[in-house]
C-alpha cells in the first residue's frame, strides 16, 4: 500500500480554514489587550500544532518538547517588544511555526557537536486518552515508522510535508514560514511525498501510512 496525503498526517489538531481565521483573530485581539493573558490564549490555541510539528520534524519526543518550549519562550520575548500595530498584523500560527522552523534548523546544524540522540522508538504520537489499547499500539508503530521515513527526506521536503500534512497549513502560509514561493512549496511537497512512497515500498514496511 502506498503513502497517501491523508496518511502522512498526525492526529488532527487543526481547524477548518474559517475556524482557523477566527481563532487567529481571537488570539491577536487577546494579545493586543493584555500580553500575559493573550499569550495564554496563544499557547492554548497552538500548542498542539507546534508540538506535533516539532515531533515530526525531529522524530524524538524529548527533543520535540524542548523545541516547542523554546519556540513559545522566544515568541513571548518577541511579543513583549511588539507594538499594537505589529500585533494586529500578526499571523500567529505561521509566525509560531516560523520560529519553530528556525530553531529546528539551528538544532540540526549543531547536531554534530552533541551526543547522538535517543532512538526513534522513543517518539510515539501524542496519546489519546479515549483510544483503545490495540489502536494505540498500532498508531505507535505507524508513528515510529513514519518518523524514520521523514528523517530520510531532504530538509526542505521534510519541512514542507510536515507543515502541510501535520500542521495542516495552507500553501500560502507554508510559503511564508519557509520564505519561498508557493510554487516551490508545492514542488517540495510533491517530491517529498513521492520519496516517502518510494522509501516505504523499498523498505517493505509492514504498516501503511
Amino acid at each position: 500500500m502506498t503513502v497517501t496525503d491523508e496518511e502522512v498526517s498526525a492526529p488532527d489538531t487543526s481547524t477548518a480554514p474559517g475556524a482557523a481565521d477566527e481563532v487567529a483573530a481571537q488570539v491577536v485581539t487577546a494579545l493586543a489587550r493584555d500580553l500575559d493573558h493573550g499569550f495564554t490564549v496563544l499557547y492554548d490555541a497552538y500548542r498542539g500544532a507546534v508540538f506535533s510539528t516539532a515531533l515530526r520534524l525531529c522524530g524524538r519526543w524529548a527533543e520535540a518538547e524542548d523545541l516547542a518550549a523554546e519556540a513559545f519562550l522566544r515568541a513571548y520575548r518577541a511579543l513583549a517588544g511588539y507594538g499594537t500595530g505589529r500585533i494586529a498584523e500578526l499571523r500567529p500560527r505561521a509566525w509560531l511555526l516560523t520560529i519553530l522552523m528556525n530553531l529546528w534548523r539551528n538544532s540540526r546544524r549543531g547536531a554534530a557537536r552533541r551526543p547522538p540522540p535517543g532512538p526513534l522508538e522513543n517518539a510515539p504520537d501524542p496519546a489519546d486518552p479515549a483510544e483503545g489499547v490495540e489502536a494505540a499500539a498500532a498508531r505507535h508503530e505507524t508513528g515510529r515508522e513514519l518518523a524514520g521515513l521523514l528523517e530520510k527526506l531532504p530538509e526542505a521536503q521534510r519541512a514542507a510535508v510536515v507543515l502541510r500534512h501535520v500542521a495542516d497549513l495552507p500553501i500560502a502560509e507554508i510559503a511564508v514560514v519557509l520564505a519561498v514561493p508557493e510554487g516551490t512549496v508545492k514542488s517540495h511537497i510533491s517530491r517529498g511525498l513521492a520519496r516517502l512512497r518510494k522509501l516505504h515500498t523499498t523498505q517493505g514496511a509492514p504498516h501503511a501510512f
